[in-house]
């Protein structure tokens, strides 16, 4: 699955940086995109990928083990991917939630 996402990553890298296991708060966000300065206008990117799971359960794992903290200086618009690939159905599913900073 990651591989998926490199390839879509592949078509937006003049736009982003992308990080491949950022160590941050309890752990390592699986993906990171961070915007290139002259494409501030675009938000960052924390994305987590699961197997057999839920991608609810994969943004409530950003937020759990703080994977955000790695972006705590970065003060545009943030975005939580959660996605999930269920090998049984061949079927993905995406949520996508904007994070608020409290």
């Amino acid at each position: 699955m990651s591989c998926v996402i490199a390839l879509a990553y592949y078509s937006a890298r003049r736009y982003y940086t992308r990080i491949r296991e950022l160590p941050s708060g309890r752990g390592f966000a699986n993906l990171v995109f961070v915007p290139e300065k002259r494409y501030a206008d675009k938000p960052a990117l924390v994305v987590e990928l699961k197997w057999n799971k839920s991608a609810e359960g994969a943004i409530s794992q950003i937020k759990e083990k703080k994977y955000v903290q790695a972006l705590e200086n970065y003060t545009r618009d943030l975005l939580l991917v959660g996605i999930n690939y269920d090998k049984k159905s061949k079927q993905h599913q995406c949520v996508i939630e904007k994070y608020n900073k409290e």
